[in-house]
């Protein structure tokens, strides 16, 4: 994957330069310079949505630890600040997560655990939310001017699904040691078994965790609302554009935004993807071309906003994990 980002990202820049270049650029550029301070209001906004979804990672760890939340929440800004801006994309952000979690504190087989089921219960969350969208679109279809849209939608929400419910499969039926019993099997001489024994310890945390249903609902849940509240992202961006819609339509272009981006997750930062999809959907709520650009563009400032502290503040986090002294060795 670390050799192939380059070129996704090179693809996704392409495709992202095509479709700018293709509409007015210099209109777009003056529609998203209409929302002047408000990209800020934007940003801000964004902080309850990340909020929720620490809050429903922090819910899957073990009891008695006074700084968790704390830690979930600068961990998830982290992991979102890497998904959005750094080439291993959807991939870095967890292992980022996880390394910041037991730089914290947290057990390994523990934090891998957390992140791993954090992770398929926001999907399956999205998948949900998705289906809103598909639901809506569904409801007006009679006034559809645009059926070009649904073959994005189809082939995101199929990604969707399959996905995060195979990787739930998989984890209950023990994912980890048997990824470690299989390259021991092609090591040969390589002897593995301390990697064995790591990867059913992680399969054992998984199991552990699952088994406390309460707070895996509770963390599936506080993901859903997560994803609910984040469109209000797409309404607050589109009243400061100028082009106000209802709450319905943010819905709408939100959650099947969100699936078109994630059925592109190899692609950096869904560069191009997020645009054309957004292109896609506009007249499914009535707006212009221009607009559904102005609209990427706001919420990639706001990545940006947010995104960079968070690699900054990642940087520091490093360097001070890196010049702390080794724990001392035991009797």
């Amino acid at each position: 994957m670390s050799r192939a980002a380059p070129w996704l990202l090179a693809a996704g820049a392409v495709l992202f330069i095509l479709i700018l270049a293709s509409h007015d650029f210099v209109a777009v550029l003056k529609l998203v310079a209409l929302t002047g301070w408000g990209l800020l209001a934007v940003a801000l906004f964004h902080l309850l949505p990340l909020v929720l979804d620490a809050a429903a990672m922090r819910v899957l760890f073990a009891a008695g630890r006074a700084r968790a939340m704390v830690d979930a929440l600068l961990v998830r800004w982290i992991g979102e600040s890497a998904n959005s801006l750094m080439p291993a994309g959807m991939i870095g952000g967890p292992l980022l997560m996880i390394r910041q979690l037991t730089q914290r504190g947290t057990p390994p087989a523990e934090a891998v655990a957390a992140i791993t089921i954090s992770t398929t219960l926001q999907s399956l969350a999205q998948i949900l939310f998705a289906l809103l969208g598909v639901a809506l679109v569904g409801a007006r279809a009679a006034h559809l001017p645009a059926r070009g849209a649904w073959p994005a939608v189809l082939v995101g929400a199929a990604v969707l699904v399959v996905m995060p419910v195979a990787f739930y499969l998989l984890q209950r039926r023990g994912l980890f040691a048997g990824v470690a019993q299989l390259a021991q099997r092609f090591a040969h001489a390589r002897d593995w078994s301390d990697l064995v024994r790591r990867a059913e310890d992680i399969d054992r945390a998984l199991g552990e965790t699952y088994r406390r249903r309460a707070r895996v609902w509770m963390s599936f849940l506080l993901n859903l609302v997560g994803w609910l509240v984040g469109t209000g992202e797409v309404w607050l961006a589109l009243r400061l554009l100028g082009s106000p819609v209802s709450w319905s339509d943010a819905l709408l272009l939100e959650s099947l935004g969100q699936a078109v981006r994630s059925a592109a997750f190899a692609i950096p930062a869904s560069l191009g993807v997020q645009e054309g999809g957004y292109l896609l959907l506009a007249p499914l709520v009535g707006l212009r071309p221009d607009v559904a650009l102005g609209l990427s563009l706001v919420k990639r400032a706001r990545e940006l906003l947010l995104a960079i502290p968070g690699l900054i503040y990642l940087h520091f986090c490093e360097r001070a994990f890196r010049r702390a002294p080794a724990p001392a060795a035991s009797d």
